[in-house]
Formats: structure tokens, sequence, C-alpha cells
């Protein structure tokens, strides 16, 4: 049976670069779902369960913040990484107060973007379980000696108990 993965969602409306990281991040065990609108990743977002969102700024269309407001008011637990070459001190107080989880300015090294979104994994699962903190880390230590594809799984698991 194959394993679960996280189910990410990527919006972005340059199309080389949504190409590239969905390689990137699908060969690192994420489920990607790549759209090139807003729109678009509303509608996706309706027919399949999304974990967490990764959603640039400026895009034709339906904008980023747009995009993330309405994501984040459809989807109670969905988590929203915000990827911007576009980006500024307000829209990153914005897209905060907006709901965004995080804000990462473009080029983003890949660990950097693996970070943010196994961070905004465990908030979403912290979240949906109502599982403390201090619990969660306690969890986690038992695999600091582990690669984060094993950390993601071990959040994956959790994610889907009761």
């Amino acid at each position: 049976m194959e394993k679960e993965k996280i189910n990410l969602l990527i919006v972005d409306d340059e199309e080389q670069f949504l190409a590239s990281i969905s390689k990137s991040l699908k060969l690192r065990d994420f489920n990607v779902i790549a759209v090139n609108r807003g729109e678009k990743a509303i509608e996706a977002a309706k027919k399949k369960s999304i974990d967490i969102a990764l959603v640039d700024l400026k895009m034709p269309g339906m904008s980023g913040e747009e995009t993330l407001k309405l994501l984040k008011q459809e989807h109670k637990w969905m988590e929203v990484v915000i990827l911007t070459g576009h980006g500024a001190i307000d829209s990153a107080v914005e897209c905060t107060k907006s709901g965004a989880y995080s804000y990462l300015q473009k080029p983003c090294e890949l660990n950097s973007l693996l970070s943010a979104l196994q961070d905004a994994y465990k908030k979403k699962v912290m979240n949906k379980k109502k599982i403390e903190e201090k619990k969660m880390n306690e969890l986690l230590n038992i695999s600091l000696s582990s690669s984060p594809r094993e950390i993601l799984r071990k959040l994956r698991e959790m994610d889907q108990g009761d």
C-alpha cells in the first residue's frame, strides 16, 4: 500500500518555476497540485483536501493575497505559505494578518522552503488535533536523527490518526 503524501497546492503564474518547483517537491514525497491562477487554486481546493498551499503574491486575475484570504476562509485547517519575488514589508504584514503561516522571498533555497512547509504542516496538524506544541515537540524529538522526509511522514501519520 502506498503511503499517504502531504497534499500541497502550488499557485504561481510563472510556468517554468511552477514546473520546476513541482518536480522538486514531488521528489520529496509531496502530492503536488500545481495551478497558475488564484481562481484555479480555489477550485482545486474544493475538489481535493489540501494540507498546505504555496501561493505567489503577484498573479494576473486573483492576487495571491485574495487567494490566501479565500483559501483560509473556506478551509479551516489549511496552512498557506506565501512565496514571492515581489515582496515588501507591508505586503508581508498584510498576508500575515490574513492568515499566512509564512512569507518567503524568491529565490528561496529549497531547504528553507522545505523547512517552512514542514513547519506549516506541523502547525496544521497541531491545530487540527489540538496538540500542544510541547507535546508535538516531544513526539518529534524521537525523530531528531531522522531525515526531513521521515519527520514529514511521522507528521502525516499523526494527521491521519484519530
